[in-house]
């Protein structure tokens, strides 16, 4: 075992410190493993996440290890690492690392960063949301049967509009369907679609989905987790490694593949090897940017119903007609 090990990614030397040590139990995977697997997915890696700020997450003792977020790139950051400035939802600005190339990623994953969480724009865009990100969120005692059913129900929305979305597993229970936007609309407004489809998911399949914020009304369905979208929130981004001893991978799918792949089977070990069979999922997402108008109007439709805004959740400033910040049974004490 040796102390460091050495390698050129994008013109770059990386020094790899600790390469044998062990990340993930399940099959004794080591920090150079998770380093090679994302050199074995970098094409699609870069198409997905390439130029995006970056919010780091750092397991020091591996997968099933305490962890920590690193806003802040620390100081001791080699020159050439490209970085940009990004605000939280309070306001607060930090210094974070854009995922310019494979060089970058490496010397994320040597502080031991397994998977890296995205803003939903290009640094040299800030204030451009250019993806819009639904999140199916199985509540406990939902199988990812149900996550299924719901994918298919969003599919269903999603053609009748006109709009081409992308599923991905999240590398745990559920499931994400990306729309890659044209560079027109802010968070707010890709935050206010993503509502509306929440909404109208909810109306056409009750007994499955739900856009209800408040845990204690979501019973056993999918929630549509329509605050992924809300200004500075990140989203665990497609390729990236979760924490979970077997080190499974947020997996992009081809819709058919929904029905029978499951997301525990997509790994650092088995996903190289299902690209260079099956390609990209995600190949011509970035070349064929959506319209947000659909949603949009869908938004407009329920607001001239009477419907008010969804809740935020509490790290954001109180908003124009937002609902009260208390769950139902808190105010019915009240």
């Amino acid at each position: 075992m040796t102390d460091e090990y050495v390698l050129e990614v994008a013109a770059q030397s990386i020094s790899v410190t600790s390469p044998q040590k062990v990340f993930f139990s399940e099959r004794a995977e080591t920090k150079l493993d998770l380093l090679r697997y994302y050199l074995a997915v970098a094409e699609p890696l870069m198409r997905a996440a390439g130029g995006r700020p970056t919010l780091m997450q750092r397991f020091p003792h591996g997968a099933e290890g305490s962890s920590f977020f690193q806003k802040r790139v620390p100081d001791s950051a080699p020159e050439w690492l490209q970085t940009t400035i990004v605000s939280t939802p309070n306001g607060t600005t930090s210094r974070a690392l854009v995922l310019a190339d494979m060089a970058h990623v490496a010397w994320a994953v040597n502080l031991a960063c397994l998977g890296f969480h995205l803003w939903p724009n290009l640094h040299d865009q800030p204030e451009v949301a250019d993806e819009l990100r639904l999140d199916l969120d199985p509540q406990p005692d939902v199988d990812f049967d149900g996550v299924r059913t719901a994918a298919a129900e969003l599919r269903r929305l999603l053609d009748e509009l006109g709009i081409a979305g992308y599923p991905k597993t999240t590398g745990n229970r559920g499931l994400h369907v990306y729309v890659r936007l044209e560079p027109r609309w802010d968070s707010y407004q890709v935050r206010a679609a993503a509502v509306a489809v929440a909404r109208e998911l909810e109306r056409r399949r009750p007994e499955l989905i739900t856009s209800a914020w408040w845990k204690e009304e979501r019973g056993r369905r999918v929630f549509v987790d329509y605050n992924q979208n809300a200004p500075h929130k990140t989203v665990f981004g497609a390729w990236s490694v979760r924490a979970r001893p077997g080190a499974q991978v947020s997996a992009p799918l081809f819709w058919d593949e929904i029905g029978t792949i499951h997301p525990d089977e997509l790994t650092i070990a088995s996903v190289p090897e299902r690209l260079a069979a099956t390609g990209d999922p995600w190949q011509g997402m970035s070349e064929q940017p959506q319209s947000l108008e659909p949603l949009l109007e869908l938004h407009v439709r329920d607001r001239a119903a009477g419907l008010r805004d969804a809740p935020w959740p509490p790290v954001y400033p109180k908003q124009p007609d937002e609902p009260p910040r208390v769950a139902p049974s808190r105010a019915r004490k009240r």
